[in-house]
């Protein structure tokens, strides 16, 4: 008779390691109940984290899960943990949860010329204000139309509140008499490849991506 108590055999679970428990520091002790399944994983499991290079520049985000593993194995220190102070518990040892970490040793990172335009990534090089009026924007326009010939590109597209964008319809900038408030170049970095992906950051990610608050 088989064993019915035997453990499936198979490739790695990708459930976090029911020895880890979610507390709060300096907050009084409480009992987490393990995970067991992959719809009750939290949202903070799920989170990112920013990983820099040796040198303090900004290489890609990565899950929680991989950024724990580079500190037990001493490949990564923390940089900035989480402001409410979570940790993460195992039997014979504790990891405060991360929201920046660095690696100990330097990466040399292959050059990537262009970075590609996404919407969140217009947004932040116009800083989340309109090229026109300066308000807060909310969608993109394209300052040549596309009706008339204009190329969904860096030189022609610009962060644009409501109002402006339909103000401006498919006009030229010339026949209203309107100028820019902003440079139309692409970005440069390897930081904005972080930007492309995302529309709201870490608050701590900031100051290693240059980039405001919005």
């Amino acid at each position: 008779m088989a064993d019915r108590h035997r453990r499936p055999t198979g490739g790695r679970s990708n459930r976090p390691p029911r020895s880890l428990l979610l507390r709060h520091v300096p907050e009084q002790r409480r009992t987490a109940v393990p995970v067991t399944d992959e719809s009750a994983v939290p949202a903070w499991v799920k989170r990112r984290v920013l990983l820099l290079n040796a040198t303090y520049e900004p290489l890609t985000a990565l899950p929680l899960r991989r950024a724990v593993v580079l500190l037990l194995c001493g490949k990564a220190d923390v940089v900035h943990g989480d402001p409410a102070g979570l940790v993460l518990h195992s039997a014979g040892t504790s990891v405060q949860v991360p929201s920046v970490i660095r690696l100990r040793t330097y990466v040399r990172v292959p050059y990537r010329a262009r970075i590609p335009m996404t919407r969140a990534a217009l947004m932040h090089r116009d800083r989340f204000r309109c090229a026109y009026c300066g308000g807060k924007a909310e969608t993109i326009d394209h300052v040549v139309p596309r009706s008339r010939g204009g190329e969904h590109t860096w030189e022609n597209c610009v962060a644009c509140c409501a109002d402006c964008n339909h103000r401006k319809a498919d006009r030229l900038l010339n026949e209203l008499g309107w100028t820019l408030r902003c440079a139309l170049v692409p970005p440069k970095g390897r930081h904005w490849r972080l930007l492309v992906a995302a529309e709201a950051l870490d608050p701590e990610w900031a100051r290693y991506l240059g980039e405001p608050a919005a």
